[in-house]
């Protein structure tokens, strides 16, 4: 975490007035971070920036992608009072939003190892300013970042095919760069077997059902144009639905849920009774 974006999320939350923080005794204390709920841990690296920038002592025995239990002290805190208190809500947000996003992660790719090797990847669906963070998160979770922004992939999605064409759009990103892979999103057999043979290296698979992807895929063995290509479904895919996916062949299940319908993960900071 870069100094700059600390200290905007200090300005944020700490403001121009802040005398809650600053009326307790200036003495050094003791404190623990600790869960109030199972989940997958993800948020240290946050946690730690922060903490080294008000001069706080912390020391943990995890690492990102731990499994926490219930009680499970995260981190043990030696600092000056008023800098604990000016970090608390600070670290405690990136470790529960974080870590629940790296749980419903977790949650996911297990259910998809039951039935494939398919990697479950998230989406550009993050919150404006924290997206590499929950992306890390996902990859804490055992996820796929995916493109961390437009310049990582050229993607082609039904927008620029209403305008372009599958065609010319694929001939395009091709003449544009010769380092970036291709992925282009389509929404039936025939426009990912035309895909397939424009030379896409990745066809996203959008909105179509496990039944479709099944009989898409044959479609492309049959042509032989399977092993050419990524395979990647998305859209609609959640938790409870995952399953079905796994078992089609796809090489990549991509969610904006595991983002954008995550739980926060309940932790809490205690300062020690003996202070």
């Amino acid at each position: 975490m870069l100094i700059t974006e600390i200290e905007r999320f200090i300005e944020e939350d700490i403001g121009y007035n802040d005398i809650s923080c600053t009326m307790v005794p200036d003495k050094m204390i003791d404190a623990v971070i600790f869960a109030k709920e199972d989940c997958t841990l993800a948020g240290l690296d946050e946690a730690k920036a922060i903490f080294d920038y008000f001069n706080i002592k912390a020391q943990t025995n995890y690492s990102n992608g731990d499994e926490l239990h219930t009680g499970d002290i995260v981190f043990t805190l030696r600092a000056n009072a008023v800098s604990v208190l000016r970090s608390e809500r600070l670290v405690l947000n990136f470790l529960g939003h974080l870590s629940g996003i790296a749980t419903i992660t977790r949650r996911c790719v297990n259910l998809v190892r039951l039935y494939s090797t398919a990697r479950v990847a998230c989406t550009r669906k993050t919150t404006p300013g924290i997206r590499k963070f929950e992306k890390m998160a996902v990859v804490a979770g055992g996820g796929d970042p995916h493109r961390f922004n437009l310049s990582d992939a050229v993607m082609i999605k039904d927008n620029h095919i209403k305008m372009m064409g599958i065609e010319t759009a694929i001939q395009a990103a091709r003449c544009a760069s010769f380092t970036q892979k291709i992925e282009i999103e389509v929404e039936s057999t025939s426009n990912a077997l035309l895909a397939a043979k424009m030379g896409a290296d990745i066809i996203m698979l959008d909105n179509m059902d496990p039944a479709g992807i099944i009989r898409t895929i044959e479609t492309l063995k049959h042509e032989g144009l399977r092993e050419s290509v990524i395979i990647e479904a998305s859209g609609g895919i959640v938790p409870d639905n995952i399953s079905e996916y796994a078992k089609t062949g796809v090489d990549v299940i991509s969610m904006g849920s595991l983002i954008h319908k995550a739980n926060w993960t309940d932790m809490s900071l205690e300062i020690s009774t003996d202070n």
